[in-house]
Formats: C-alpha cells, sequence, structure tokens
C-alpha cells in the first residue's frame, strides 16, 4: 500500500466543448463531473471535485469555459472574473499545485493562445507548473502523432508546456474506443502525478509576482494614489492578455468597482 500524502491541487481550463469535465471522469475512473454538448455551458463559474488514484489525493477544479470575445463580452468577462475569484481562492488556501490546460484537437487559434496567457502567466505569474490535455483523438491510430504534427504550431503561439498528454476522454457505450480509452486513463494519470507528487514540493502560492503587483497599481489607480492612467490598464490587458480591447475596458472597469467595495 502507497501511503496517502498531502492533497494536490489541479485547475483544468479551456474553452467550453473541450472535455474538461469528461478528462475529470476519466482520471476519476467514474463519472463525477456533468457533461454536456457543447453548446451548453454547463460549468458554472467552478465545480470541485476530490479524487483519488495511485495512493494519492487531489482536489480537481473544474472551470467555466472561456470562450471566442465575440461570442459574447459578458459571458466572456464572467468567466475571467470567475477564474481570477478562484485562483486567489486557491492562494489564500495553500496553492496550487498544477495547471491542465484542455485543448480539443483541431485549429490552434488566438483563443487558444489567449486562455494560456490569461491562466499561465496573468494569472498564475507563469509559476505553476502547466500541463496540455490534448483531447479528441480518438480517430487517431497513434494519439502521439497529433502532438507530433502540432507542436510546430503550439511554439509559434508561444504556448510553452512542462508536458502533454494525448488522449481521448470520449467513453463510447458501445465501446469502440475502450482501448484508446484505458490508455488516455492511464496517460493523464501519469503525466499528473509527474508534475505533483513526483515533482515534490509546496503549491504555487501568489507572493509578490505579476498579477498581484498589478492589482496593487489597480487598487492604487482606483484610491486616486497612482500615477497609472486607466488607458494603461486596459492596454496592459489588450497587449499582455490578448483581449480585445472593449472586454479589457469593461474589465478594468469591473476590478475597479470590486476594488471600491473593498
Amino acid at each position: 500500500m502507497i501511503s496517502r500524502m498531502s492533497t494536490k491541487t489541479i485547475v483544468l481550463f479551456g474553452e467550453t466543448g473541450a472535455g474538461k469535465s469528461s478528462v475529470v471522469n476519466l482520471m476519476a475512473g467514474e463519472e463525477r463531473a456533468e457533461t454536456s454538448p457543447s453548446t451548453y455551458r454547463c460549468t458554472l463559474a467552478w465545480k470541485e471535485h476530490s479524487i483519488a488514484f495511485g495512493g494519492y489525493d487531489y482536489k480537481v477544479f473544474d472551470t467555466i469555459g472561456l470562450e471566442e470575445p465575440q461570442l459574447g463580452i459578458d459571458g466572456y468577462l464572467e468567466a475571467i472574473v470567475n477564474a481570477r475569484d478562484l485562483i486567489m481562492k486557491l492562494d489564500k488556501e495553500g496553492g496550487i499545485d498544477l495547471l491542465l490546460f484542455c485543448v480539443r484537437a483541431g485549429r490552434v487559434s488566438a483563443t487558444i493562445q489567449n486562455n494560456y496567457r490569461l491562466f499561465y502567466e496573468w494569472l498564475c505569474d507563469k509559476k505553476v507548473p502547466i500541463v496540455l490535455v490534448l483531447t479528441g483523438l480518438e480517430r487517431e491510430k497513434n494519439m502521439e502523432d497529433w502532438w507530433t504534427r502540432n507542436i510546430a504550431t503550439f511554439k509559434k503561439y508561444e504556448i510553452i508546456v512542462q508536458g502533454h498528454a494525448c488522449i481521448t476522454a470520449a467513453n463510447n457505450l458501445d465501446g469502440r474506443h475502450e482501448e484508446l480509452y484505458q490508455q488516455s486513463r492511464r496517460l493523464i494519470r501519469d503525466v499528473v502525478r509527474q508534475h505533483t507528487h513526483d515533482r515534490g514540493g509546496a503549491g504555487w502560492k501568489g507572493g509578490e509576482g505579476w498579477f498581484r503587483r498589478f492589482m496593487r497599481r489597480l487598487r492604487e489607480l482606483f484610491q486616486g494614489n497612482s500615477s497609472v492612467k486607466k488607458k494603461d490598464v486596459v492596454s496592459i490587458l489588450t497587449k499582455r492578455c490578448g483581449m480585445p480591447l472593449d472586454a479589457a475596458a469593461k474589465l478594468a472597469k469591473k476590478i475597479g468597482e470590486d476594488l471600491k467595495r473593498k
């Protein structure tokens, strides 16, 4: 028997339809998270799942999908604010051990790049190990071949990760992909263990990283004690986080309103 060690905290993020809830179920070995068609946003804010495998315990947070901004600025901003709230909550509770970035195999787009920047750079200051989980590969004869063909595209979009897993999270009732599904379970569990328990050390806590420096500047700005201008905040959000101009302006306003209430 392997003795239980400290519980590791994992955050899943990615677009709606990328298979985040299915990945939770794949890791757990049973149906834990509700799955739905990609057109329906079933993950409200975030959901926490307690999972155990290989003698280790995990808390897995399944987040709301980050969509193309033009599909709805309000929903896009809601997802970003919810993500920010989750990261800050976990920071206070002991930190984050791993980010799982779920991407459905297909065309790599600027939206995928923006999601990566928002979570990994803006919210986590590039300090949390990040692993790509590439889903929807049940039609590949060898699932790893997809990564070999597309790794250059991820590098082009400056999406740099510490590991990856090419999987199918589709558990068909007719058993067509059962062998690949079981292989996928081994792959995702192995990559999670390698980048949490095998890596060792405590989870990342924010400290004085980029995000906190940015939030301090915002707080000073909205309290009238800073030389930073609102247009500079919008510029940071558009250039550094890849947000559209109107979304950046609304988010800056939203953060300002939150800070004034505190």
